[in-house]
């Protein structure tokens, strides 16, 4: 067997605590450093970006369409690399070639410039490829690989006590993502958008040196097995433990892969599409800039108190509960978008939203691992997040089409609202997998 502690000054062993706090801790900040590869940190860039390389809107969108589409196809394929390499160096490449991105992003312009005029060709389409190539790399290595990588980690660590711990991080992520915004810009503002990548550039070049110091790819590696009850101890029921792992081709057997990757998948459509338009959005219902933004705020209270009780709840129901709760709150977000004009709408989009948000942070980290074991955990996961990467990547060419066709946004319930209800329909007789039901 390899070292686990190759390239590392850290022994888990040696911790007078469970190490899996520890992984903890690390696992939460690794999601947090996915942020400048995720629609959040894409974002703030947006403006200044397409100004210095002359390009439009559209053409910007469509730019960040494609490569994080292209980047869904390989998700699946780095999961297969975390079940047989690890958390550790997947991580680790995963936050260097983030850095390298974001540093080829800062020099796009001048790269862009360079091209047209050695070859003499004043085109919208040299820098529109270009950012199609390093909107690829910033997708792939931030919102997929380092995201799944770090956040299944901490689940392979903890199995009784994976909601709660769950919900720390959670708490954690939730805050970060919502400060992020504010923290990016400034830096922006006080540097430049090509300083402000190679900043950020350089806090993930160091991050990924402190990957290889605490990210541990799982417990048994160190005589451990999740939630810290050592092997040697003498309760036979703690270590006689055994996992049902499904493979990816089994997990896809079952209803439950399904309906809950696409119930995950809708939650990243709709909350990336509302996002990338919000302040568009509440324009077309005669809101104000400051009304749009403030939105956030309520979305975010609810959001966490309601994955905060999910996670600890977690451990002792059924997931398919939060399912149908899920599906629930996205037709109250629907409905809210449909009747936003309307008093009332913008309280139900606020709920639903929240609802929706705060139970995707659980059911995305604790379902999977609950319900098919760790052992291929990062190929189902990789899947899964593939679900996810396309449904951001559409989102906001839709919603966009949409109020260009329509003249306003509302129009895009009557596309949610039915896929929705087909969710809830195709969960009714939804259950926790089993492995003989299989072979029947």
């Amino acid at each position: 067997m390899l070292n686990p502690n190759k390239f590392s000054f850290i022994n888990p062993k040696k911790f007078s605590f469970f190490y899996g706090y520890v992984v903890l801790i690390f696992g939460s900040v690794g999601v947090l450093f996915s942020i400048p590869g995720q629609t959040v940190g894409v974002s703030v860039f947006t403006d200044p970006v397409k100004d210095a390389l002359g390009l439009t809107r559209n053409q910007f969108s469509n730019a960040y369409m494609i490569g994080t589409l292209i980047s869904a196809f390989f998700v699946t394929k780095a999961g297969r690399l975390f079940d047989k390499f690890g958390a550790r160096y997947v991580a680790f490449f995963a936050s260097f070639f983030l850095g390298v991105s974001l540093l080829l992003f800062s020099f796009s312009e001048k790269a862009s410039n360079g091209i047209q005029n050695g070859f003499n060709i004043q085109s919208w389409i040299i820098p529109f490829v270009m950012l199609c190539f390093l909107f690829f790399l910033i997708r792939f290595c931030g919102q997929g690989v380092l995201t799944m990588s770090s956040r299944n980690m901490v689940m392979m660590w903890f199995d009784k006590n994976r909601g709660k711990v769950n919900s720390l991080s959670s708490i954690t992520i939730s805050l970060g993502f919502s400060i992020s915004p504010i923290f990016i810009n400034y830096l922006i503002n006080e540097n430049g958008w090509e300083v402000s990548w190679q900043i950020l550039a350089l806090c993930l070049f160091i991050f990924s040196f402190f990957i290889l110091q605490f990210y541990r790819n799982k417990p048994e590696d160190f005589n451990m097995i999740p939630d810290g009850y050592l092997k040697k101890s003498k309760n036979k029921k703690l270590n006689n433990i055994v996992e049902v792992n499904f493979t990816l081709i089994e997990a896809k057997k079952t209803r439950a892969f399904w309906m809950f990757g696409f119930a995950l998948a809708f939650s990243s459509f709709l909350i990336t599409g509302f996002t990338f338009h919000v302040v568009s959005i509440f324009e077309s219902a005669d809101y104000s800039r400051a009304e749009a933004i403030s939105i956030f705020l309520p979305i975010s209270v609810i959001a966490i108190s309601i994955s905060t009780v999910a996670n600890i709840l977690s451990d002792y129901i059924a997931h398919k509960i939060y399912l149908y709760i899920m599906l629930a709150s996205g037709l109250l977000a629907a409905y809210g978008l449909l009747t936003l004009e309307d008093s009332y709408g913008i309280y139900f989009l606020i709920c639903g939203l929240g609802m929706y948000s705060g139970l995707f942070a659980v059911v995305n980290a604790v379902t999977w691992p609950r319900y098919f074991g760790r052992k291929f955990l990062g190929a189902i996961t990789g899947k899964v997040t593939s679900f996810l990467v396309v449904a951001s990547a559409l989102a906001p060419s839709l919603f966009s089409y949409c109020f260009t066709t329509f003249g306003s946004y509302r129009y895009i319930s009557y596309l949610l609202i039915p896929f929705l209800v087909f969710l809830l329909l195709g969960s009714i007789r939804l259950k926790k997998p089993e492995l003989k039901d299989l072979k029947i």
